[in-house]
């Protein structure tokens, strides 16, 4: 799984919004705290509002907040607002080859691989809040990991 550059300055942004004390940060603010332009800091901000996870105000006093607390926000929640999730079972229904169908969709080997990969990260992603991202990254505590887990080789790259 790899996180797009909107998801992953999406959580920076809401980290952000989260570790400060007032609770409310311009576009211009949360911009220069995390090296981001401020256009694409502003496309990200306007899919938080949407998804809910965020509030705007506007004037000069104005800005950003979370619009819950952070142990209320999942992270699972704020990357699948701001990107989607690996599996959606749309994903059959709205296939990109050259049949209107896919050919698979009677009977497909690799739906059940992608469900349970879509479901072990929500697992993992539906206990993770965003008060939990708030510590310095030492402090973070990840949700444990059953004692099924396998170590996977890394792929070489070529």
């Amino acid at each position: 799984m790899k996180l797009s550059t909107q998801e992953e300055y999406g959580l920076r942004c809401l980290v952000q919004l989260g570790r400060e004390a007032s609770g409310s940060l311009t576009i211009a603010e949360l911009a220069q705290r995390e090296g981001i332009s401020t256009p694409n800091v502003a496309k990200i901000m306007r899919v938080l509002r949407r998804g809910g996870l965020v509030n705007s105000t506007r004037g000069q006093s104005g800005g950003y907040t979370l619009s819950r607390a952070p142990g209320e926000v999942s992270i699972g929640e704020v990357l699948a607002t701001l990107g989607g999730r690996i599996f959606d079972a749309k994903f059959c229904e709205q296939h990109s080859g050259i049949e209107s169908m896919c050919i698979n969709l009677g009977d497909c080997s690799i739906r059940p691989v992608l469900k349970q990969l879509q479901a072990a990260i929500d697992q993992v992603l539906g206990r993770m809040t965003l008060a939990s991202l708030l510590g310095s990254e030492g402090q973070v505590m990840l949700p444990q990991a059953g004692s099924r887990a396998v170590t996977l080789p890394v792929a070489a790259r070529h």
